[in-house]
């Protein structure tokens, strides 16, 4: 017998707010949870039973043809169950997002892990869990995964400050960001999100390149793909400098035809879909309309 769903999709996340410094043990309410910060794609998982289960991103998107395995996986859990979290690849010995652009049957014929780390429960069986403190939805999301698979795990977190600390500088070097600060006693209240907080070693990320506006030969724009969403997103207009490093880079990059994307203020725009490999250094601006600006450019392999 099917379980009354108690939190169906989609639903709104909670955003951790940006800060400067790892807030003390006390320096949020009920005490800080400290768990790290993970390279992937946000991501609210619904075990639904017989029916299929349903990886929403973090716009709304359904992504479980992207990640039939972690699909897979998910709809093992219990009918009922809803887990926030990220889908991550593991490659080399380090977390590896740009993997995740790649489609499903390249990434398993290379041998990249792909995987559902955990970090909050919004419902269990039956029960909707928002309004309980983090503390005790953190109880209820490990005793959900107890009999789960390797392809779904509880996040690293810990309520020491000095063990976070360690981890912060320690797991730069496996793909690990930074940190995620959460307040022992926050309900999930997306528009009440104060209490929970991120901190990153730098103000710029890697995003994925999946386009570009223009030409190949003359680039305006590309169109990225950030860590914690899955969702394209335009650029601002490339510099002279940049320009120059993706007309190179585009060179080597297959394209596969034209695609459209809704920007903010230029509504439908074309632009050229181009294979994985290259990926953006960006800083995030933020202001009423967030834009991402191309720093520079590398390849995932280097």
């Amino acid at each position: 017998m099917s379980v009354v769903a108690a939190v169906v999709p989609p639903v709104q996340v909670m955003r951790p707010r940006t800060a400067a410094e790892i807030p003390a043990a006390d320096g949020l309410p009920g005490g800080v949870q400290y768990s790290v910060k993970l390279d992937g794609f946000r991501c609210v998982a619904f075990a639904r039973g017989a029916a299929p289960p349903v990886l929403q991103s973090r716009s709304g998107r359904d992504m479980r043809p992207d990640f039939p395995d972690v699909a897979a996986a998910i709809g093992a859990l219990p009918d009922g169950l809803v887990l926030d979290g990220e889908v991550c690849a593991w490659a080399d010995g380090a977390f590896a997002f740009h993997q995740l652009m790649r489609p499903h049957a390249a990434r398993v014929a290379d041998g990249v892990v792909v995987a559902y780390v955990a970090f909050d429960v919004l419902a269990v069986p039956g029960r909707d869990v928002r309004e309980l403190p983090l503390e005790q939805r953190w109880e209820l999301l490990g005793g959900a995964l107890r009999e789960a698979g390797p392809q779904v795990q509880r996040v690293l977190a810990t309520t020491d400050r000095e063990q976070a600390l360690v981890w912060y500088e320690a797991l730069v070097g496996q793909g690990v960001e930074g940190l995620v600060c959460k307040g022992l006693a926050s309900r999930y209240r997306p528009r009440e999100a104060k209490s929970w907080v991120k901190v990153r070693h730098t103000d710029t990320r890697d995003a994925a390149v999946v386009g570009y506006t223009g030409t190949a030969r003359a680039p305006r724009a590309l169109v990225l793909v950030l860590p914690g969403d899955a969702d394209p997103l335009l650029s601002s207009p490339l510099t002279p400098t940049v320009r120059a490093q993706a007309r190179e880079a585009l060179a080597g990059l297959a394209d596969e035809g034209e695609e459209r994307i809704v920007a903010i203020g230029l509504g439908d725009v074309p632009y050229r879909r181009v294979g994985a490999g290259l990926l953006a250094e960006v800083r995030q601006n933020v202001g009423r309309h967030a834009t991402s600006t191309v720093l520079r450019l590398r390849h995932a392999d280097g």
